[in-house]
């Protein structure tokens, strides 16, 4: 693809990458047949290749529109398109660059623009979360349904720090909700002779910020992260939500160009890794009251981390059924915020993912993101869980 960007922006360091990402499409299209929201809408323009080309007018004119705001909005960020993508275009860079822009030179309603304080205000800050929940809980047949899943009331806190090689994450939203994930992973590797410790000083991760446009609010949440963690003296970073762990390996790439954080970011990712790499290896049993398993991959472990057959091969080794699922590739449309900002499109892979899942008629369906887990559990007739609440 030719590129006419200006001088000026090319000097920057979100120009230069801009313009390589953009000269390595080919136009192909292949993209597009594996994107949701293109499945569901059945426009160019909300497929990759047109939100590319509308990315790409927007850069060279230096003026945002409304068009390019919509159909950029309702990208999922699910990164479907990388994976099938035959040149390697790195559209999930790319996205943040032309959501960056629109945030700093669009200005979106208030209603807009208080919904999206709130999601980097309120949810990245588990203990106003959790107060949040408490007081919202017992209006929860009040609120619309797409809010439902979220409006509940929180799980008892884990305030065990203890020690350990490995350094367990507890993210935001899973810290508040399913706190039991990570007690239960605790347990699992103290039987196995690994220790695992928490570290109280740990925040957001920047996922949510970044995906929103607001890539320096995000790069000054890693940077806390960084500074204030003990982080250097653990052999492993351990994430159990896959939403964060993308981000917190890419912590590199998205500080490279601090002078301050290059090297600690470049040191800290790493040492991240997603659960199911620190498991691979070690033997579990089952529990004797589920046997067949619907797996949903969440798009950050598949098309994110580019982790595939990992969390498979533990359940299959566990003695589990595993069923085949179609369309596994394909989103369950929760991606992080997106199910609170575009709920009609949410709600329409919701419901084929949740087809898809039980079409072989499972005992429980597990995944490995807080959201995903959320999402589906909402409208599932059978239990949601994390996978690793599957292992003994």
């Amino acid at each position: 693809m030719q590129t006419d960007l200006s001088a000026e922006f090319l000097a920057t360091p979100e120009g230069e990458r801009a313009d390589a990402i953009l000269r390595t499409c080919v136009h192909c299209g292949f993209c597009n047949a594996t994107c949701p929201t293109y499945q569901v809408l059945g426009n160019e323009l909300d497929g990759p290749r047109g939100r590319i080309y509308l990315i790409k007018d927007m850069l060279e004119t230096a003026t945002p529109n409304a068009a390019a705001t919509t159909h950029l909005d309702r990208c999922l960020t699910c990164r479907a398109c990388e994976t099938t993508c035959p040149s390697g275009v790195k559209y999930g860079e790319l996205l943040e660059i032309g959501r960056e822009f629109l945030e700093h030179s669009r200005r979106r309603s208030l209603f807009a623009r208080l919904v999206r304080w709130w999601l980097t205000h309120i949810i990245p800050n588990p203990g106003t979360l959790r107060r949040w929940l408490r007081a919202a809980s017992p209006l929860r047949r009040l609120a619309p349904r797409h809010l439902r899943a979220m409006v509940r009331p929180p799980a008892a806190e884990d305030t065990s720090a203890g020690e350990g090689e490995v350094l367990l994450l507890q993210g935001c939203v899973q810290r508040v909700m399913t706190p039991e994930v990570n007690v239960h992973l605790k347990e699992l590797l103290a039987a196995r002779g690994v220790s695992a410790r928490l570290d109280p000083n740990e925040g957001c991760c920047g996922g949510l910020s970044l995906h929103l446009g607001q890539a320096e609010e995000a790069r000054a949440a890693m940077r806390d992260n960084l500074d204030q963690m003990d982080w250097s003296s653990a052999e492993r970073i351990v994430s159990t939500a896959t939403g964060c762990g993308v981000t917190l390996k890419e912590y590199d790439r998205a500080l490279a160009t601090a002078p301050d954080h290059a090297a600690a970011a470049r040191g800290f990712a790493a040492k991240v890794c997603d659960v199911s790499e620190l498991l691979h290896g070690f033997e579990f049993g089952k529990r004797d009251d589920l046997h067949r398993v619907a797996w949903h991959a969440p798009c950050t472990l598949q098309h994110g981390q580019k982790i595939t057959g990992r969390v498979e091969d533990l359940l299959t080794g566990a003695g589990y059924e595993l069923l085949p699922v179609r369309d596994g590739h394909l989103c369950c449309g929760s991606a992080g915020s997106y199910a609170l900002l575009q709920p009609e499109i949410a709600g329409e892979l919701k419901q084929r993912k949740t087809a898809a899942l039980m079409e072989h008629r499972p005992d429980v369906i597990a995944t490995a993101n807080i959201g995903c887990q959320m999402h589906l559990g909402d409208g599932s007739a059978v239990p949601v869980v994390h996978w690793l609440q599957l292992l003994q």
